[in-house]
């Protein structure tokens, strides 16, 4: 079973930017698929972005341009970097592992973007 801690959530202003950190409790090369989603309030969790463990990265077209993942293999750590925030863009972040069949999820950081 994989283990996920986010954090870095907090408020920003609107056009400011915020990092996010996920730190998993396996290699994140032995990780297939790594997955940030927000859930809006009242809304059903949307993907955002995808790491595969080879280092692709894909994006939902809503963050685009905007919003970067990376990692730090030495601490099994993956990032988001959101720059450009609106406030549309608030919600809880949350981390998560595919590994075949088998999913985990972090708890979850909040983010407000406003003025």
């Amino acid at each position: 079973q994989v283990q996920l801690v986010e954090s870095g959530g907090g408020l920003v202003q609107p056009g400011g930017s915020l990092r996010l950190s996920c730190v998993a409790s396996r290699s994140i090369l032995s990780i297939p698929v790594m997955n940030w989603f927000l859930q809006a309030p009242g809304n059903k969790r949307e993907l955002l972005a995808t790491m595969f463990s080879s280092g692709i990265t894909t994006y939902a077209d809503s963050v685009k341009g905007r919003f970067t993942i990376s990692r730090d293999i030495a601490t099994n750590t993956m990032y988001l970097q959101m720059n450009s925030l609106k406030p549309e863009d608030t919600g809880v972040y949350y981390c998560r592992s595919l590994r075949g069949t088998s999913e985990s999820w972090g708890q979850g950081t909040q983010v407000t973007v406003s003025s």
